[in-house]
């Protein structure tokens, strides 16, 4: 027992660097390759999307049963429109918009987010570890948004705007599909959301012609955040949940901003200031205490 908690430990930490590095992948592909947003929206989305499925067929899934009834055509459409959209494409925005440290924080408001819906579903008021959760989370970005100045902005509107989009679609990307996962499984409903996403986008965005520079680093940076951000980190986390409760895997995926703060100082130079640090390590410890909660 104690090998395969140890198993869904590494598991969900694996997964969450994966995700981490991934935003650091597409701060790379803006910083020095000048892709756009809707380019690497729609290549991550279509190629992820198709590579799910394929696992799904592989496995001799039910790839198409999804279709059969209306009430699940429509929950998985809500699910694209409102839920995987905008946690991709406004996540990849506030990363053009500032770097992939700030982003990936500010999306981790996501679990204030849910928890005022359950509050407000649940006609319930929050209780004692509520209010210091939302408090460092509220703390947590006022730092990171001003550095303690709140006569100023220190990141661009459209960064807090894209960022905190993202986190609210990744509040309903989190609610929504339960209904559907369970009946379905995970890489039945986020495979085809992608590849709806990824098709419509190619022509509602058109990211035609293609604009950057293509090149060895290009090719690399898409492989790290398609492969190792969307694939493997999907994997390894879904896997880690047959090992270890929902509520640790929740609290050990913390592991993602951590890494993508690493990474963007470390490899893309981003620089942060103490005042900064300290907002992110709030928001980081929002999320554990809410995970703990559960």
């Amino acid at each position: 027992m104690q090998n395969l908690r140890t198993k869904g430990i590494v598991l969900v930490i694996l997964g969450a660097m994966f995700w981490g590095a991934s935003g650091t992948a597409i701060q790379f592909l803006f910083q020095y390759k000048h892709l756009t947003a809707e380019f690497i929206y729609v290549i991550r989305n279509a190629l992820a999307g198709f590579l799910f499925l394929f696992y799904v067929m592989v496995r001799k899934g039910k790839l198409f049963a999804i279709w059969h009834e209306l009430r699940d055509v429509k929950s998985l459409l809500i699910f694209c429109l409102f839920g995987l959209f905008p946690t991709q494409f406004c996540f990849i925005k506030a990363i053009e918009a500032s770097n992939a440290a700030t982003a990936t924080v500010i999306q981790y408001l996501m679990p204030v987010i849910v928890l005022g819906y359950v509050l407000w579903r649940d006609k319930k008021l929050p209780d004692k570890v509520d209010f210091v959760a939302v408090a460092l989370a509220v703390l947590g970005t006022y730092l990171i948004v001003t550095k303690g100045d709140g006569n100023n902005l220190t990141i661009s509107p459209a960064a807090l705007f894209w960022g905190l989009a993202s986190a609210v679609g990744m509040a309903i990307y989190t609610v929504s599909p339960g209904r559907i996962i369970k009946k379905y499984s995970s890489p039945v409903v986020v495979g085809w959301g992608m590849l709806i996403n990824g098709f419509v986008a190619n022509f509602v965005m058109w990211p035609w012609p293609f604009c950057g520079i293509m090149d060895t680093g290009t090719v690399g940076g898409i492989a790290v955040f398609l492969f190792f951000g969307t694939i493997l980190a999907f994997y390894c986390y879904l896997e880690s949940t047959q090992y270890i409760p929902s509520q640790e895997v929740s609290a050990l995926s913390c592991v993602e901003p951590l890494t993508s703060v690493v990474l963007a100082v470390t490899l893309l130079h981003v620089k942060l200031g103490i005042i900064e640090i300290v907002g992110m390590l709030c928001i980081i410890c929002t999320v554990i205490i809410l995970a703990k909660k559960k």
